[in-house]
């Protein structure tokens, strides 16, 4: 899953994937990042909320419930569709992404134990609802309430989640300008998942953005850690 202003082209033309996902045996499916031609009024006005912003969530609030429910069209839908139409085995599912899409992939994974056999992402959103793309968004989906932003944060999710049988892969440029600028706060995840005990492997990668050319870089590992637990 990509991340912010993204659609689902620039993950399939720009990261490279293809040949680990061929040797591993794998079906990558990229799906876009919100619904698209809604004509709700204020859904192109900013970058970061609204087309290329869905942020994975079900939103609750008027005009945007009815049709920005990325989050089970992620975790519901897409996977019907798949089922019923590729040669894929429905239980073994695995779910990465990047940017405002690492946040997606990881509350898919944590709000769903053992739906997913992985996880991974390059360079999340880990703490939505204390940075500023993640209270624009929620504030706009969600509403005001809060209490209800929760349920879509990675590190509050983590804080209950069952077990510890989930290993989770996170690539992050140490030279990412949203990194410093407040909006990824992977620290926050990563001292959550440690008091609960949930493996988490974070890498802090010398010299890399937030761009593609990070996530070309460093693909082959995800997928490979994918494969781990799908292929077995």
């Amino acid at each position: 899953m990509t991340g912010l202003t993204c659609t689902e082209q620039n993950f399939i033309s720009k990261s490279g994937y293809h040949q680990a996902a061929s040797e591993h045996g794998l079906v990558v499916i990229a799906p876009d990042t919100s619904p698209r031609g809604c004509n709700i009024k204020g859904e192109d006005e900013s970058w970061d909320f609204g087309t290329g912003a869905g942020f994975y969530v079900d939103a609750t609030e008027h005009p945007w419930k009815t049709n920005y429910r990325m989050y089970s069209y992620v975790t519901e839908e897409l996977p019907q569709l798949i089922n019923a139409n590729f040669p894929v085995d429905p239980q073994r599912m695995s779910i990465f992404g990047h940017s405002m899409g690492g946040h997606g992939a990881l509350i898919c994974a944590l709000k769903n134990p053992g739906k997913y056999k992985s996880v991974s992402a390059f360079a999340p959103i880990c703490n939505p609802v204390i940075c500023p793309w993640g209270k624009k968004a929620f504030n706009g989906y969600l509403g005001a309430d809060q209490s209800k932003w929760k349920a879509y944060d990675a590190t509050h999710l983590v804080k209950s989640f069952p077990g510890s049988q989930l290993d989770i892969l996170i690539d992050q440029g140490k030279d990412d300008q949203f990194l410093s600028d407040g909006q990824l706060l992977p620290d926050n995840f990563i001292a959550a998942c440690t008091e609960k005990k949930i493996p988490v492997v974070f890498r802090l990668q010398e010299g890399y953005d937030h761009s593609y050319y990070f996530i070309a870089t460093f693909i082959t590992d995800h997928i490979r850690h994918h494969a781990k637990y799908l292929n077995v």
